[in-house]
């Protein structure tokens, strides 16, 4: 196979999000696992929409049968759905209003802004700086998460839900390397 990216801190981009996610979703089936279906069939959902990111990466990485289009198509697509089921549509209860707000207000602006950045076709003249914004938004979406955790009591579930929180910034962080290293060219 060959590879897509050339230079080493392409290919260190791609190393870092695919070891972090693959990871992270690791953790989340262990959960599944020990928590009991029951308690966790949502995250069976979200994670099959980051497994797909996650093939899609490497099949992406490895120059295998997809174009960048394709890629960058169905990447924001199940990263979409990953954040309307997660952050809009089922929401997690936060116990203090002002960051569940927050929380609702960033993950809409994170969805139209990847409608925005792939509906218009032409990805490719994007800066660097503004496809960084897709990272930032589901960034500061996660560090809300983590902080209406930390504020509230612990439990078993706490370090589960920490892991959770920072799969799909991992994984929107590749995402963004590959839109850049394909803006780039």
């Amino acid at each position: 196979m060959e590879l897509r990216f050339k230079k080493k801190s392409d290919i260190f981009n791609i190393a870092v999000t695919a070891v972090a996610a693959v990871l992270s979703v690791g953790i989340m089936l262990y959960g599944v696992g020990h928590f009991g279906l029951k308690n966790t069939w949502p995250e069976l959902v979200l994670n099959l929409s980051y497994i797909a990111c996650l093939v899609m990466m490497w099949m992406y990485f490895f120059n295998f049968r997809i174009t960048s289009q394709q890629f960058n198509y169905w990447c924001s697509v199940c990263i979409g759905i990953a954040v309307l089921l997660r952050d809009v549509l089922f929401p997690p209860p936060l116990a203090y209003y002002p960051i569940l707000l927050a929380c609702r207000i960033l993950s809409v602006l994170l969805l139209l802004t990847l409608m925005y950045f792939y509906a218009r076709k032409d990805w490719e003249t994007y800066s660097k700086r503004k496809l960084w914004i897709i990272c930032i938004i589901d960034m500061l979406i996660a560090a809300l998460y983590n902080l209406d955790i930390i504020l509230e009591p612990t439990d078993e579930y706490t370090a589960y839900m920490l892991t959770e929180i920072w799969i799909r910034p991992t994984i929107t962080y590749g995402l963004v390397a590959c839109f850049i290293k394909e803006a780039k060219e």
